[in-house]
């Protein structure tokens, strides 16, 4: 069974060509759910500023759908975009590329500057830890990635181990 927004081919990258073809993983459904429930709060807010502003300038209160629709509008594309569009893990034949995760301190490198793949946990929160030859590491939360772990370590490792 096939788990929506899983790792998946790009369709900017053409079908994925075996294990070692493009991959990308994209962003969990519960983080999509925060953020996208982040933005409903943050229209909220933008709805009680221009509440007091059109009360303040004794403007008609009609004017209020103006926000109201932009901000419903724009949480709704946050969301599409973060479900179907971002994406939190690119790998590729080449290397790996990290995005929207914050602290993951280096966020692209080519196989060949990986030395080492492990897991770890830190306050009950697994990541997976890239270390590069020349000390630096990669720190994804695989909390952040949607999919299976299990499977995103198997290919992360399996990957590395193909490098030339």
């Amino acid at each position: 069974m096939s788990t929506p927004g899983a790792a998946s081919p790009s369709p900017a990258d053409g079908p994925a060509d075996g294990p070692a073809g493009p991959r990308v993983y994209r962003m969990a459904p519960p983080l999509v759910a925060r953020l996208v429930g982040s933005s409903f709060v943050g229209v909220a807010l933008l709805l009680f500023v221009t509440t007091a502003v059109v009360y303040a300038a004794g403007l008609s209160g009609d004017l209020l759908v103006i926000p109201l629709l932009l901000g419903v509008a724009g949480s709704f594309t946050l969301g599409w975009w973060l479900r179907s569009r971002a994406w939190v893990l690119r790998l590729d034949a080449d290397g790996y590329a990290v995005r929207l995760v914050r602290g993951a301190r280096v966020t692209d490198a080519a196989w060949s500057e990986v030395r080492e793949v492990l897991t770890t946990t830190t306050s009950g929160h697994p990541y997976l830890v890239l270390r590069l030859g020349d000390g630096r590491e990669t720190v994804i939360p695989v909390e952040a990635v949607a999919g299976d772990r299990e499977q995103l370590v198997r290919e992360v490792r399996a990957r590395l181990q193909r490098r030339g």
